[in-house]
C-alpha cells in the first residue's frame, strides 16, 4: 500500500476542530462525506505514517482519511 494525497474540504468550527465534508481526487472528482464516525491519533498501519487518522463514511463505505504534517492521504493499492 501506498500513501495517496488528496485534497480535502473541511469546516472548522469556534472551537478549532477540523472536520473533514469531502474529498477531492487528483482527476477533479469530489465525493461527499456521509459521516465521519471517529477521530483518533493513529499510524497507517498499510501505508506508513502517523497522524490523525479519520474513520468516515462515503456511500455507504468506511474509509480511513489520514491528516499528517498538514496533508491529508488515503491507503492506496501499489
Amino acid at each position: 500500500m501506498l500513501k495517496v494525497y488528496v485534497n480535502v474540504t473541511a469546516r472548522f468550527d469556534t472551537g478549532g476542530n477540523m472536520t473533514p465534508m469531502s474529498i477531492i481526487w487528483g482527476d477533479g472528482t469530489e465525493y461527499e462525506i456521509d459521516r465521519v464516525l471517529d477521530k483518533r491519533r493513529a499510524a497507517s498501519l498499510k501505508a506508513g505514517g502517523f497522524g490523525d487518522r479519520y474513520t468516515v463514511r462515503i456511500w455507504n463505505r468506511e474509509r480511513y482519511l489520514f491528516f499528517e504534517d498538514g496533508r491529508w492521504f488515503v491507503e492506496g493499492k501499489e
